[in-house]
């Protein structure tokens, strides 16, 4: 365990911040003040970690007191010594005679070095700043670099809003980091050489510095109470709701809700060649479809489920044109996206006041590979879920053989079932989706939910001869019996339950076919 001599002169909010994160395992073996009083003291002593107060007499030398400090902290086993608003300059005999020691600078060093670096900061203009965490030396603020966190400069700064962002978005973040770094061995210094290992890049590198400019403020969050704003990534390539031209002037501007719903369709809809149209309701699929026409395919989604696609989302993987404008207004839809749209079209949609027509351009590749989730305090981020399996990945694993119009059926299902909340389930017919059963505890309710949705919801369709997939295992038989006896034929799942044997026995004795994917596709946000 790496312990930590910490030297402050006032409160120390660096020093109880590392106390309170135990970076690596790290722990402050002991605080030492030079100011009587400082307030880093009692605080310390109210966590139980040691104080000590070693002041500089009047007419004192520098090297005198440090002796002082040094034989005081003999009495203490550490690691790293690190100094937080330690308002004095160490001497080399210091240096040499105590472990590695590090500081934070408010600056991105070399740049704006001394006492009054957020006055520097503000009156050169710059429009970045942030902190350094650095080996000191005996010369000042010019030790080797460990790591750095940069923080913006906003138009209203003054000194005091500066270094308290500084402090909290920047120090708070670097100097734990670099206390890690120390504890698990990875940062060397020799010869006034730091060595960082493992501080590189790749699609999860050690840091990850997010940077989005603001595209617009919203009317609210996801509820009236809420306040929100849209941020933009500039570097995105891919086709994004973010910067879609929004086409119907003096319309009302998208709600953050909108703005997630517009993306998820959006998303699904990227996963067709064929022309492909999705009707979302609260971040899940109400209907999918593809077709011969963009018309055909957007009347085939909407009828799974036209209840509950009142005031969703459309997308459409085509140029909208006049005779699918013309379904798409026939009930009231929130947005509709597409990669363009003929002048027919724009003169039926424009008619509805507030249904917003989004143009997010040519669709192109999926360039983003990664996803994110916010969590209070950090973020989750992964690889998109780009996979989607072909005929070659099924494995057909009852007696009964999936039929080629099955086959297709399945992997139509898997890629919108990928865009469903977990538990997810989906009913599909050719390249249409009769039902889906979204975000349920219980994968059989999800299954029962399913087959509700077809049988009361969806127009001129039902479960009747449908294919079933589902976005994960089915632990045990009940979900394949619950959806035989609905009239499901068919199955696509990922496999890999303990009970798989059981489940496919289950399908055998009912004569329904089913095939595993090897792969699950939860979605849980």
């Amino acid at each position: 365990m790496t312990k930590i001599a910490g030297l402050a002169s006032n409160r120390g909010r660096n020093l109880l911040h590392i106390d309170d994160r135990a970076p690596g395992g790290a722990e402050l073996a002991v605080v030492l003040a030079n100011e009587e009083g400082a307030p880093v003291l009692d605080a310390a002593s109210e966590r139980g970690i040691p104080t000590e107060v070693v002041e500089r007499d009047a007419e004192e030398s520098r090297e005198s007191h440090e002796r002082r400090i040094v034989e005081c902290l003999s009495g203490y086993d550490f690691d790293l010594v690190c100094l937080d608003g330690y308002m004095r300059i160490l001497t080399e005999e210091f240096v040499e005679r105590t472990p590695t020691t590090l500081n934070v600078h408010p600056s991105l060093l070399p740049s704006f070095p001394g006492m009054d670096a957020h006055e520097q900061v503000l009156d050169a203009g710059v429009r970045t700043t942030g902190c350094t965490v650095h080996v000191v030396t005996e010369e000042v603020d010019a030790g080797p670099i460990v790591t750095q966190e940069a923080v913006p400069v906003y138009e209203d700064d003054d000194e005091n809003s500066l270094k308290e962002r500084v402090l909290r978005e920047g120090e708070f973040t670097a100097y734990p980091r670099a206390v890690r770094w120390f504890a698990e061995g990875r940062v060397g210094v020799e010869d006034g050489t730091v060595t960082v290992d493992g501080d590189r890049g790749g699609d999860f590198p050690e840091r990850r510095l997010v940077s989005d400019d603001k595209a617009a403020e919203l009317r609210y969050g996801e509820n009236p109470h809420q306040d929100a704003a849209v941020y933009a990534d500039d570097a995105c390539e891919e086709a994004s709701v973010v910067r879609a031209d929004q086409l119907n002037e003096g319309a009302k501007t998208l709600s953050y809700n909108n703005y997630n719903d517009a993306d998820g369709a959006l998303n699904l809809i990227k996963e067709f060649e064929e022309p492909a149209a999705a009707v979302i309701k609260h971040a899940n699929p109400a209907g999918c479809a593809t077709a011969d026409s963009l018309a055909e395919a957007y009347a085939d989604a909407l009828s799974t489920d036209a209840m509950s696609a009142f005031g969703g989302i459309v997308a459409l993987n085509r140029e909208c044109d006049a005779e699918t404008a013309e379904l798409v207004v026939d009930s009231f839809k929130e947005v509709v996206v597409a990669p363009g749209y003929t002048d027919a079209a724009l003169d039926v949609l424009t008619e509805k006041q507030n249904l917003r027509v989004l143009d997010v351009g040519e669709l192109g590749e999926r360039t983003d590979r990664l996803t994110e989730k916010p969590l209070v305090g950090g973020r989750l981020v992964q690889e998109r879920d780009l996979w989607a399996p072909t005929e070659d990945d099924l494995e057909v694993v009852t007696e009964t053989e999936p039929t080629d119009e099955q086959l297709e059926t399945m992997l139509f299902a898997w890629k919108v079932l990928k865009h469903v909340k977990s538990n997810g389930i989906l009913l599909a017919d050719g390249t249409e989706t009769v039902g889906v059963g979204m975000g349920q505890v219980s994968r059989v309710d999800a299954v029962r939910l399913a087959a509700m949705k077809a049988e009361e919801h969806a127009e001129g369709k039902g479960p009747e001869g449908t294919v079933m997939a589902s976005d994960a295992f089915f632990p045990f038989p009940d979900g394949i019996e619950e959806a035989a006896d609905a009239g499901v034929e068919a199955v696509i799942q990922p496999g890999g339950s303990v009970n798989d044997e059981d489940v496919i026995a289950a399908c055998d004795e009912r004569g329904v076919a089913m095939v595993f994917t090897g792969r699950r596709t939860f979605r849980h946000d």
